[in-house]
């Protein structure tokens, strides 16, 4: 392989080698179909967290060089010596292949099953390093606004923290029962469209009904691809950390075809700064 050509990509379905230790109960299977998110307080053992997390704060530092092409500045557009609003790196498990080797993989894959079934399948994973006293939020989204319009999908995202995740710090917001909504209205974060995050237009629907899911570190939240969610700024004095694995049950070609506006937008943009 070239020195300096990026790793493959690796099979992310590929059957764990691992058996799973833990598992969800049939209550938290029926809450998660019936609400479309899910907060569980331990995923992984805990004498795993720590070399997990030194992975990841490797990803994010000492090998940063390598994960340049795939790390971006979800809130904003990436400006070359300035330092990310809050970082996140696509498929850190290119970089990192012993995370997908972890005991909290294994765990991980087992329990999308549980949740979508057993043809249900990891197809990827992110990381999310969200900085001490950071100003900015991760807006409110539904995942599948990030997705082809011209296919339907049934999947789930696991969005693990590698230290206690509350609200100071960030932890993760839900609407219960929005997975039963079409995708809503959404514009680049800041309408800005250069930026690669989303966000549902502001004023467009009212979070009242919004519920904090705090956990322990090696914790984890599940949603559904329509499931709205948010994390608010990180007023700790730490790095709010989170390693993010996806799932998919189907993905499909429409019956009906769709447009997202905001991708086209967004596509527009990418394209006229590459001309400038």
């Amino acid at each position: 392989m070239n020195p300096a050509s990026p790793p493959a990509v690796p099979d992310y379905a590929a059957h764990a080698q691992l058996k799973p230790t833990r598992l969800l109960t049939s209550e938290q299977v029926v809450f998660f179909q019936q609400h479309g998110y899910l907060a569980v307080a331990n995923v992984m053992p805990l004498e795993e967290i720590p070399e997990v997390r030194r992975i990841y704060d490797r990803l994010f530092n000492e090998d940063r060089s390598k994960t340049e092409g795939d790390l971006y500045n979800l809130a904003g557009a990436k400006e070359k010596g300035k330092k990310e609003d809050i970082a996140q790196i696509l498929q850190p498990g290119k970089y990192a292949p012993a995370l997908l080797e972890t005991q909290l993989v294994a765990n991980l894959k087992a329990m999308m099953q549980q949740l979508l079934g057993p043809e249900t399948h990891m197809v990827g994973d992110h990381a999310i390093n969200k900085p001490p006293h950071n100003t900015k939020a991760t807006p409110w989204h539904q995942d599948e606004a990030y997705w082809n319009p011209a296919k339907e999908y049934r999947g789930l995202s696991i969005w693990v923290p590698l230290q206690p995740a509350t609200k100071l710090n960030g932890c993760m917001y839900f609407v219960p029962g929005s997975h039963n909504f079409e995708v809503i209205p959404h514009q680049p974060i800041g309408d800005n469209p250069l930026t690669p995050g989303l966000e549902v237009v502001p004023g467009s629907f009212d979070f009242g009904a919004a519920v904090a899911c705090e956990l322990p570190a090696g914790g984890a939240t599940f949603h559904l691809e329509r499931t709205l969610h948010y994390t608010p700024m990180n007023q700790s004095d730490d790095y709010r950390r989170a390693y993010i694995a996806v799932g998919t049950q189907f993905e499909r070609p429409r019956a009906t075809a769709r447009k997202f506006p905001w991708q086209e937008r967004q596509a527009a943009a990418r394209a006229a700064s590459k001309v400038t």
